[in-house]
Parts: structure tokens; sequence; C-alpha cells
């Protein structure tokens, strides 16, 4: 009977042991919970700064622009404003539109009501009537439209997401016609637009972009990622052994 026991124990160990290893190898299978496969070219890669900038910012836009636009179309004082007003709220419904699709289809959340400068600026419009309206409406509005222009040229030269690129090439257009259309009421203070944010002198263009894009992200291909996990398990696999030979 003895050796029987003796069978049985040094079976319930191998057990055990069989036991532990399973669960250092099933373990080791979120050892590497930030490696991401890399996507097929042309879409479907993680966000980055610039990326949700050029969302929130296309999104803010909107969010107080169709409400002054619809404002100057009701109460603008000359034909010319009434007329850019509506336009500019159509196409910012449009582009809005366009906006909140593509959030949807990556997932990312972007705001809802405009800050609470906008908001300002919203209620500093609404107190306004007359000459003062139409000058406060292009002013607002030109200045920016100005400084989001060179957002989307920023983010479309660098992004790696199919989708933005397609946001930015929409809201580029949009955004063009826009001060175009509010330049051409001669309302526009030239003197008084804030000056273009240019790269320092012998600044490299590419890194700066690269810097503005947080970074460059780097698709890790799906060997690497298999190499890796493999690794992993054997390295748990082996200290688990170990330990339990030591026990």
């Amino acid at each position: 009977m003895a050796p029987l026991r003796s069978a049985r124990r040094r079976l319930g160990i191998r057990t055990h042991r069989a036991a532990m290893l399973l669960i250092a190898i099933i373990a080791g299978m979120g050892v590497l919970p930030g490696v991401a496969v890399a996507a097929p070219a042309g879409g479907g890669q993680q966000l980055n700064a610039a990326d949700m900038t050029l969302l929130n910012g296309v999104r803010l836009a909107g969010l107080w622009e169709m409400p002054a636009g619809q404002m100057a179309a009701e109460k603008g004082q000359s034909a010319k404003v009434r007329e850019i007003g509506a336009g500019i709220a159509n196409e910012h419904q449009r582009l809005d539109q366009l906006t909140v699709d593509a959030a949807n289809k990556l997932g990312a959340s972007i705001p809802s009501e405009p800050t609470a400068e906008q908001k300002g600026w919203l209620a500093e419009m609404q107190k306004a009537s007359g000459a003062r309206f139409d000058q406060i409406f292009v002013t607002r509005l030109r200045v920016a439209h100005g400084k989001i222009f060179p957002v989307i040229g920023a983010v479309r030269a660098s992004t790696r997401d199919a989708t933005v690129r397609k946001l930015c090439d929409d809201a580029n257009g949009f955004v063009m016609h826009h001060m175009q259309m509010l330049e051409s009421t001669g309302l526009v203070r030239w003197p008084e637009l804030p000056p273009a944010a240019l790269p320092a002198p012998g600044e490299d263009g590419l890194l700066a972009a690269a810097a503005a894009n947080t970074g460059p992200q780097v698709g890790v291909s799906s060997t690497v990622v298999w190499l890796v996990f493999l690794a992993a398990l054997g390295t748990g696999g082996i200290a688990t052994y170990r330990m339990l030979r030591r026990n």
C-alpha cells in the first residue's frame, strides 16, 4: 500500500505543479495590455493629442458659430452680414455633423456645448445692435476662423488616421470659405488680427509637427507582439516551475 500511496502523492504533486503552471500562463496573457497590433493602412489607429485637438476645435467652433450666424441672419444691419450669417450657420451645421460622425466612428468624446469664453462672445453679440453688431460679428468670427485654420493644416500634415485626414479636408474648405465671406464685408480690421504663429528660426518643421503630435506613433507588428507575448509566458512558466521545485 505504501508504494501506491507514494505514487498517488507524486501524481498529486505533478497535478498541482501543472495547475500552477497553467495559472502562470493565463496570468502571462495579461502582461501586455498596452501593446496594439498595427492597424491596416488607412485608419483605425489610436488618436493622439493633435487629432483630438482638431476634433474638439472644429466641434467647439460649430457650437458657437452656428448660433452666431443665426443671430447675424436675424439682426445684422447690412444685407451682406445677414446673408453671410445665414450661410455660415448652414455650413457649420453640415461641418458639425461631419465632426460628430467622425467622432462616433473613432469612438472619441467631444464637447457638447461652447466654452465659457465662446458663450461670452455670444452674449456680447446678443447685446449689440446695428453697425456695432456687424463689426463684432465679423471681428469675432474672423479671428476664431484664423485660429483654427492653421490647426487644421498642421493636423492634416501629420495625422496617421484616415478619418481625421478626411475631416481636415472638409473643415479646411469650410473655414477658408467662411474667412473669404467675412472678409468680403470690408469690416475685417487687419492690423488687429493676431500675428501668425511661426516656428522658431532653425526649428525643423517635421520635428515641430512630431512634437505637436505628441511623438511619432510606431505601429507594432503582430510578429513582435507574439514574440514578446511568448517570452512573457516562458518567463512566467520558468519562474513558477522554480518556485514549485523550491517548495
